[in-house]
């Protein structure tokens, strides 16, 4: 039985201010269960043996951390629409 039914869909659909067709609840609920029903089974795996990994990505694949020369910031604030005091002044976009 699917646990995820066209209910379930149309309830987070909501909440994401979407508007579906019917045709489209049945689809996302069908791939929405097939999802679930393929992270369980990788629930399932035994990695007792498996070391933790701290990335994603196999190591080796990134340059070394060297510094370099920094940019002034004479130089950075010369393109600057509106400077102020060494820094940049942007529009203010919360409590306007």
């Amino acid at each position: 039985m699917a646990r995820v039914t066209a209910e379930t869909v149309d309830h987070v659909a909501r909440l994401a201010h979407l508007s579906l067709t019917e045709e489209e609840r049945e689809t996302f609920a069908r791939q929405l269960d097939q999802i679930l029903q393929y992270v369980e089974s990788i629930q399932s795996l035994d990695t007792a043996d498996v070391p933790p990994m701290s990335h994603a990505l196999a190591t080796g694949g990134f340059r070394p951390d060297v510094p370099g020369k920094s940019l002034e910031p004479e130089r950075a604030l010369d393109e600057a629409p509106d400077p102020a005091e060494g820094l940049f002044r942007v529009p203010r976009i919360i409590g306007g």
